[in-house]
Protein backbone atom coordinates (compact mmCIF):
# COMPACT_ATOMS: atom_id res chain seq x y z
CA UNK A 1 0.00 0.00 0.00
CA UNK A 2 1.41 3.56 -0.67
CA UNK A 3 -0.93 6.05 1.63
CA UNK A 4 1.84 6.41 3.56
CA UNK A 5 2.37 6.96 7.64
CA UNK A 6 -0.57 9.28 8.38
CA UNK A 7 -2.72 7.18 5.64
CA UNK A 8 -2.11 3.91 7.52
CA UNK A 9 -3.27 5.50 10.30
CA UNK A 10 -6.52 6.89 9.20
CA UNK A 11 -6.99 3.88 6.99
CA UNK A 12 -7.06 1.88 10.45
CA UNK A 13 -9.37 4.26 12.09
CA UNK A 14 -11.60 3.75 9.09
CA UNK A 15 -11.36 -0.20 9.67
CA UNK A 16 -12.40 0.33 13.08
CA UNK A 17 -15.22 1.98 12.32
CA UNK A 18 -16.49 -1.05 10.09
CA UNK A 19 -17.64 -2.91 13.25
CA UNK A 20 -20.61 -0.64 13.75
CA UNK A 21 -21.69 -0.72 10.12
CA UNK A 22 -23.78 -3.46 8.88
CA UNK A 23 -22.16 -6.38 7.57
CA UNK A 24 -24.35 -6.19 4.41
CA UNK A 25 -21.86 -4.36 1.61
CA UNK A 26 -25.50 -2.10 0.45
CA UNK A 27 -24.41 0.83 2.57
CA UNK A 28 -21.59 1.55 0.47
CA UNK A 29 -23.45 2.98 -2.39
CA UNK A 30 -26.97 3.26 -1.27
CA UNK A 31 -30.22 5.33 -2.31
CA UNK A 32 -32.60 5.53 0.23
CA UNK A 33 -35.57 3.57 -1.38
CA UNK A 34 -34.80 4.94 -4.38
CA UNK A 35 -36.04 8.50 -3.75
CA UNK A 36 -33.26 10.28 -4.81
CA UNK A 37 -33.88 8.83 -8.21
CA UNK A 38 -37.56 10.17 -8.08
CA UNK A 39 -39.07 7.03 -6.68
CA UNK A 40 -40.36 5.83 -9.79
CA UNK A 41 -40.37 2.85 -11.14
CA UNK A 42 -37.98 2.78 -14.77
CA UNK A 43 -37.39 -0.13 -17.33
CA UNK A 44 -33.87 -2.38 -16.15
CA UNK A 45 -32.66 -1.62 -19.97
CA UNK A 46 -32.66 1.53 -21.66
CA UNK A 47 -32.04 1.82 -24.84
CA UNK A 48 -30.12 5.06 -25.90
CA UNK A 49 -27.14 7.19 -24.05
CA UNK A 50 -28.40 10.04 -22.36
CA UNK A 51 -24.68 11.30 -22.36
CA UNK A 52 -22.17 12.10 -24.87
CA UNK A 53 -19.65 9.47 -25.95
CA UNK A 54 -16.91 10.04 -24.36
CA UNK A 55 -15.38 6.66 -26.25
CA UNK A 56 -15.63 8.41 -29.53
CA UNK A 57 -13.03 11.31 -28.47
CA UNK A 58 -9.60 9.13 -29.26
CA UNK A 59 -7.27 11.90 -27.61
CA UNK A 60 -6.68 10.41 -24.44
CA UNK A 61 -6.54 14.06 -23.14
CA UNK A 62 -9.25 15.47 -24.85
CA UNK A 63 -11.79 12.31 -23.49
CA UNK A 64 -10.59 13.19 -20.24
CA UNK A 65 -11.08 16.82 -20.03
CA UNK A 66 -14.87 16.80 -21.82
CA UNK A 67 -15.73 14.47 -18.97
CA UNK A 68 -14.59 16.33 -16.18
CA UNK A 69 -16.16 19.60 -17.79
CA UNK A 70 -19.61 18.10 -18.56
CA UNK A 71 -19.67 17.18 -14.97
CA UNK A 72 -18.44 20.34 -12.86
CA UNK A 73 -21.29 22.59 -13.39
CA UNK A 74 -23.31 19.92 -11.93
CA UNK A 75 -20.80 19.64 -8.96
CA UNK A 76 -20.39 23.33 -8.43
CA UNK A 77 -24.00 23.67 -8.18
CA UNK A 78 -24.65 20.98 -5.78
CA UNK A 79 -21.53 22.42 -3.89
CA UNK A 80 -22.83 25.76 -3.84
CA UNK A 81 -26.33 24.52 -2.69
CA UNK A 82 -24.67 22.84 0.18
CA UNK A 83 -22.26 26.14 0.92
CA UNK A 84 -25.44 28.21 1.59
CA UNK A 85 -27.02 25.43 4.11
CA UNK A 86 -23.72 25.65 5.79
CA UNK A 87 -23.46 29.40 6.01
CA UNK A 88 -27.51 29.29 7.34
CA UNK A 89 -26.64 26.79 9.79
CA UNK A 90 -23.63 28.63 11.11
CA UNK A 91 -25.54 31.81 10.85
CA UNK A 92 -28.10 29.95 13.23
CA UNK A 93 -25.44 29.00 15.28
CA UNK A 94 -24.54 32.68 15.88
CA UNK A 95 -28.31 33.29 16.44
CA UNK A 96 -28.46 30.98 18.95
CA UNK A 97 -25.88 32.28 21.43
CA UNK A 98 -27.18 35.38 21.02
CA UNK A 99 -31.19 35.23 21.15
CA UNK A 100 -33.88 32.79 20.10
CA UNK A 101 -34.15 31.48 16.38
CA UNK A 102 -37.55 32.10 15.00
CA UNK A 103 -39.66 29.55 13.41
CA UNK A 104 -38.25 30.05 9.89
CA UNK A 105 -34.83 29.74 11.12
CA UNK A 106 -36.24 26.85 12.92
CA UNK A 107 -38.63 25.47 10.23
CA UNK A 108 -35.25 25.09 7.89
CA UNK A 109 -32.71 23.54 10.59
CA UNK A 110 -35.12 20.65 10.33
CA UNK A 111 -35.44 20.41 7.01
CA UNK A 112 -31.96 20.03 6.91
CA UNK A 113 -31.56 17.80 9.38
CA UNK A 114 -33.97 15.65 7.91
CA UNK A 115 -32.15 15.58 4.42
CA UNK A 116 -29.00 14.87 6.34
CA UNK A 117 -30.29 12.04 8.35
CA UNK A 118 -29.39 13.55 11.36
CA UNK A 119 -31.67 12.74 14.60
CA UNK A 120 -32.41 15.97 16.15
CA UNK A 121 -34.90 16.03 19.20
CA UNK A 122 -34.11 19.72 20.08
CA UNK A 123 -32.04 22.56 18.39
CA UNK A 124 -29.60 23.61 20.35
CA UNK A 125 -25.60 24.35 19.99
CA UNK A 126 -24.60 20.61 20.18
CA UNK A 127 -27.09 19.65 17.63
CA UNK A 128 -26.49 22.28 15.39
CA UNK A 129 -22.93 21.46 15.71
CA UNK A 130 -22.91 17.64 14.60
CA UNK A 131 -25.69 19.02 11.88
CA UNK A 132 -22.54 21.43 10.30
CA UNK A 133 -20.68 18.40 10.29
CA UNK A 134 -22.69 16.77 8.28
CA UNK A 135 -23.78 20.22 6.19
CA UNK A 136 -20.05 20.79 4.09
CA UNK A 137 -18.79 20.59 0.42
CA UNK A 138 -16.79 17.73 -1.05
CA UNK A 139 -13.93 18.84 -2.99
CA UNK A 140 -14.73 19.03 -6.30
CA UNK A 141 -11.59 17.41 -7.52
CA UNK A 142 -12.59 14.62 -6.18
CA UNK A 143 -15.97 14.11 -6.96
CA UNK A 144 -14.52 14.25 -10.72
CA UNK A 145 -11.80 11.51 -9.70
CA UNK A 146 -14.16 8.93 -7.83
CA UNK A 147 -16.97 9.50 -11.29
CA UNK A 148 -14.26 8.77 -13.54
CA UNK A 149 -13.29 5.48 -11.36
CA UNK A 150 -16.83 4.29 -10.90
CA UNK A 151 -17.90 4.78 -15.16
CA UNK A 152 -14.29 4.34 -16.81
CA UNK A 153 -14.43 7.86 -18.14
CA UNK A 154 -18.14 7.92 -18.29
CA UNK A 155 -18.22 4.47 -20.53
CA UNK A 156 -20.18 2.54 -17.97
CA UNK A 157 -23.45 0.91 -19.14
CA UNK A 158 -25.29 2.95 -15.61
CA UNK A 159 -23.48 6.05 -16.57
CA UNK A 160 -24.93 6.22 -20.22
CA UNK A 161 -28.34 4.90 -19.27
CA UNK A 162 -28.97 6.11 -16.04
CA UNK A 163 -26.96 8.57 -15.33
CA UNK A 164 -25.57 7.06 -12.78
CA UNK A 165 -22.16 8.36 -12.14
CA UNK A 166 -21.10 7.19 -8.73
CA UNK A 167 -22.46 3.34 -8.64
CA UNK A 168 -25.52 4.30 -6.28
CA UNK A 169 -27.51 1.00 -5.31
CA UNK A 170 -31.29 1.14 -4.71
CA UNK A 171 -33.11 -1.95 -3.22
CA UNK A 172 -36.57 -1.37 -4.81
CA UNK A 173 -37.89 -3.70 -7.63
CA UNK A 174 -37.37 -1.76 -11.00
CA UNK A 175 -35.87 1.06 -9.36
CA UNK A 176 -33.30 0.99 -11.46
CA UNK A 177 -30.84 -1.08 -13.58
CA UNK A 178 -30.08 -5.03 -13.29
CA UNK A 179 -26.28 -5.44 -13.13
CA UNK A 180 -25.25 -8.03 -15.60
CA UNK A 181 -23.08 -9.37 -12.60
CA UNK A 182 -25.08 -9.61 -9.88
CA UNK A 183 -24.09 -11.59 -6.93
CA UNK A 184 -26.70 -14.97 -6.76
CA UNK A 185 -29.42 -14.01 -3.81
CA UNK A 186 -28.70 -9.98 -4.11
CA UNK A 187 -31.88 -7.93 -4.84
CA UNK A 188 -30.05 -4.23 -5.30
CA UNK A 189 -30.30 -2.21 -8.37
CA UNK A 190 -28.12 0.67 -9.96
CA UNK A 191 -30.12 3.84 -9.56
CA UNK A 192 -31.13 5.79 -12.26
CA UNK A 193 -31.59 9.52 -12.39
CA UNK A 194 -33.10 11.87 -14.30
CA UNK A 195 -30.52 14.04 -14.40
CA UNK A 196 -26.95 14.83 -13.76
CA UNK A 197 -27.78 16.92 -11.17
CA UNK A 198 -29.75 14.68 -9.46
CA UNK A 199 -26.84 11.64 -9.42
CA UNK A 200 -24.82 14.58 -7.90
CA UNK A 201 -27.15 15.28 -5.75
CA UNK A 202 -27.75 11.90 -4.22
CA UNK A 203 -23.75 11.46 -4.36
CA UNK A 204 -22.87 14.18 -2.12
CA UNK A 205 -25.74 13.77 0.23
CA UNK A 206 -24.92 9.96 0.37
CA UNK A 207 -21.20 10.81 1.81
CA UNK A 208 -22.54 13.87 3.92
CA UNK A 209 -25.07 11.34 5.80
CA UNK A 210 -24.54 7.50 5.39
CA UNK A 211 -22.85 6.21 8.03
CA UNK A 212 -20.44 4.41 6.45
CA UNK A 213 -18.35 7.71 5.57
CA UNK A 214 -18.30 9.34 9.33
CA UNK A 215 -14.63 9.09 8.83
CA UNK A 216 -14.42 11.39 5.77
CA UNK A 217 -17.04 13.73 7.67
CA UNK A 218 -14.51 13.55 10.79
CA UNK A 219 -11.38 14.12 8.46
CA UNK A 220 -12.96 17.12 6.96
CA UNK A 221 -14.21 18.34 10.48
CA UNK A 222 -10.93 18.36 11.56
CA UNK A 223 -9.61 20.67 8.99
CA UNK A 224 -12.21 23.02 9.17
CA UNK A 225 -11.36 23.36 13.01
CA UNK A 226 -7.41 24.23 11.54
CA UNK A 227 -9.24 26.81 9.73
CA UNK A 228 -8.00 24.80 6.29
CA UNK A 229 -10.12 23.98 3.70
CA UNK A 230 -11.30 20.23 2.98
CA UNK A 231 -8.89 19.00 0.37
CA UNK A 232 -9.15 15.30 -1.65
CA UNK A 233 -6.18 13.97 -0.77
CA UNK A 234 -6.92 13.85 3.32
CA UNK A 235 -10.51 13.19 2.21
CA UNK A 236 -10.19 10.60 -0.04
CA UNK A 237 -9.25 8.22 3.24
CA UNK A 238 -12.87 8.28 4.31
CA UNK A 239 -14.10 6.46 1.52
CA UNK A 240 -12.22 3.17 2.97
CA UNK A 241 -15.82 2.06 2.99
CA UNK A 242 -17.13 2.68 -0.55
CA UNK A 243 -15.69 0.24 -2.53
CA UNK A 244 -14.91 -3.44 -0.98
CA UNK A 245 -11.52 -3.03 -2.56
CA UNK A 246 -11.08 -0.79 0.59
CA UNK A 247 -7.26 0.32 0.89
CA UNK A 248 -6.52 -0.76 -3.18
CA UNK A 249 -9.60 1.56 -3.81
CA UNK A 250 -7.71 4.58 -1.84
CA UNK A 251 -5.08 3.93 -3.25
CA UNK A 252 -6.19 4.23 -7.03
CA UNK A 253 -8.01 7.55 -6.67
CA UNK A 254 -4.44 8.52 -4.84
CA UNK A 255 -2.61 7.65 -8.24
CA UNK A 256 -5.92 9.04 -10.65
CA UNK A 257 -5.46 12.42 -8.36
CA UNK A 258 -1.82 12.89 -8.83
CA UNK A 259 -2.14 11.95 -12.51
CA UNK A 260 -4.90 13.61 -13.73
CA UNK A 261 -3.96 17.01 -11.72
CA UNK A 262 -3.82 19.05 -14.70
CA UNK A 263 -6.85 18.40 -16.12
CA UNK A 264 -8.36 19.09 -12.27
CA UNK A 265 -7.61 22.48 -12.49
CA UNK A 266 -9.85 25.12 -13.58
CA UNK A 267 -8.27 28.71 -12.08
CA UNK A 268 -10.88 30.43 -13.93
CA UNK A 269 -13.73 29.11 -12.47
CA UNK A 270 -15.29 30.66 -8.84
CA UNK A 271 -15.55 28.08 -6.31
CA UNK A 272 -18.43 28.01 -3.26
CA UNK A 273 -17.62 30.22 -0.31
CA UNK A 274 -17.74 28.53 2.70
Amino acid sequence: MKTGRVGKLVVSLGLVTLALLTSRAVLIHQVEDGTTAKGKVVENQLPASKIPDFNAIKDVSEKKQAFFDYLRPAIRHQNAIIADERQFLKQSLQHLEQQNLTEAERFRIEGLASKYQLAMRSINQNTLTQLLERVDIIPEDMVLIQAANETGWGSSRFAKQGLNFFGQWCFRKGCGLVPQSRTAGMSHEVAVFDSVEDSVASYLRNLNSNAAYSLLRSIRADLRAQNKQPEATKLVYGLIHYSERQEAYIDELLEMLRHNKKYLVDNDAKRPSV
